[in-house]
């Protein structure tokens, strides 16, 4: 789950019943250049980038146990490093051969894979025979069953502990329906453990994760979409309302210092269509994380966690890194002296420029700014639209 996948959220997830939690994918080339600080303001481990200072990986104690590290690689030599980085503060290395976005399929990784059985094979002995935590690995289906079992048995020959399959091929979307009995086949023909993904469309309860594993035969399942939507899906006893979830998610986001941005598009994607609500508007309009806990009555307990990291920072003269960007390069912002943006409307097109009239802030994101513009425009829902799908036509200027 790309921008989902940190350490507040996994920490819910475990809280309410998961069994393991995967980060995010984490690119490689990203990774290999971190270095390890114990972060005894915090009490985690943060592994930080020695180009700009931020936090790529944050993890704690409590997940060390059941945490999966995912990586996207297409590098034998270089992925091995970057396992070695986090072998000993996770407790699995995944490989993610089936993500099907456009900047991971560009470097060769994701569901490149899929059509690379030997670079599949090195990689995955590679890691193997250099780790001593389990090495696992997730995959989509191909056009054909025969070829995604045979590229499943190569990936078990390999000497993996589990195999994840997502019941879609590369060019499916979550509107199609997932393939069960594909992923039933499959976890027939293996001898390792298959941890069957892609039914998140069909499961709103806890009872609905038990179903999907009947269904497609798998020793277990992985949810993605249903989690982000409400970690407590993983509870037993019953799901809760967001009214109790949302409240405990920012609670771990001030407990570990997440990142403004990402705490918000979390809020975000957990509220969905209730953004609309005058609760969930005031979260669109908010630009720091006071906004933010405000809104859910936690502003003082965050103020009192802030002091506390302030001292504890003064005391033991160390600095809090900051989380740093969680999502994939080509998405940020890039240097230039305004704001630009295209619309589409009929078979038009319309060019916005918006001129920064005051320094800009790491934690006001170009979309922000393109957002306060739009409704003083009397285009907000249109552009709004835009800079959530398109983000790569925006670009600021520091």
């Amino acid at each position: 789950m790309v921008r989902m996948g940190t350490l507040p959220l996994r920490l819910l997830a475990l809280r309410y019943g998961a069994d393991i939690v995967y980060t995010e994918e984490i690119v490689d080339k990203k990774m290999v250049r971190t270095k390890r600080v114990v972060n005894d303001i915090l009490g985690t481990i943060d592994f930080i980038d020695e180009f700009d200072g931020s936090v790529v990986f944050r993890t704690c104690n409590e997940e060390s146990s059941y945490v999966v590290f995912q990586v996207g690689t297409s590098d034998p030599e270089l992925v091995v490093k970057v396992a070695k980085i986090v072998e000993k503060d996770v407790a699995g290395f995944d490989v993610n051969m089936g993500c099907p976005k456009e900047f991971s399929i560009k470097g060769g990784m994701g569901a490149a894979l899929l059509k690379q059985p030997d670079k599949v094979k090195d990689i995955l002995t590679s890691l193997v025979s250099n780790i001593a935590i389990p090495v696992t690995c997730k995959i989509r289906l191909l056009p054909n069953i025969e070829e995604t079992m045979d590229l499943a048995r190569t990936i078990q020959s390999c000497g993996v502990a589990a195999i994840a399959v997502h019941g879609r091929t590369k060019e499916e979307r979550p509107q199609h329906p997932n393939n069960n009995e594909a992923i039933k086949k499959i976890a027939h023909d293996l001898s390792i453990p298959v941890i069957a993904n892609g039914g998140s469309k069909e499961i709103d309860s806890y009872e609905h994760v038990l179903r999907f594993r009947t269904a497609t035969g798998a020793s277990s399942v992985m949810i993605a979409r249903a989690a982000q939507y409400n970690s407590s899906i993983f509870r037993k006893e019953g799901k809760l309302s967001l009214d109790e979830v949302i409240p405990e998610y920012l609670r771990l986001c001030i407990e570990y210092d997440n990142v403004f941005t990402n705490t918000k598009y979390c809020v975000q994607m957990m509220l969905r269509d209730l953004q609309e609500t005058p609760m969930g508007k005031r979260l669109l309009d908010s630009k720091t994380e006071e906004e933010i806990y405000k809104i859910w009555g936690l502003l003082d307990y965050y103020k009192k966690k802030q002091e506390e990291f302030k001292n504890l920072s003064l005391k033991l003269q160390m600095t809090l890194p900051s989380m740093g960007h969680l999502e994939p390069a080509h998405k940020r912002a890039k240097t230039e002296s305004t704001f630009f943006s295209r619309v589409c409307e009929n078979d038009d097109v319309i060019k916005v420029m918006i001129p920064l009239r005051k320094p800009y802030q790491k934690h006001i994101l170009p979309k922000t700014v393109l957002h306060e513009h739009a409704s003083k425009a009397q285009h907000r829902k249109k552009i709004n639209v835009l800079a959530s799908r398109q983000q790569h036509w925006l670009v600021c200027t520091p």
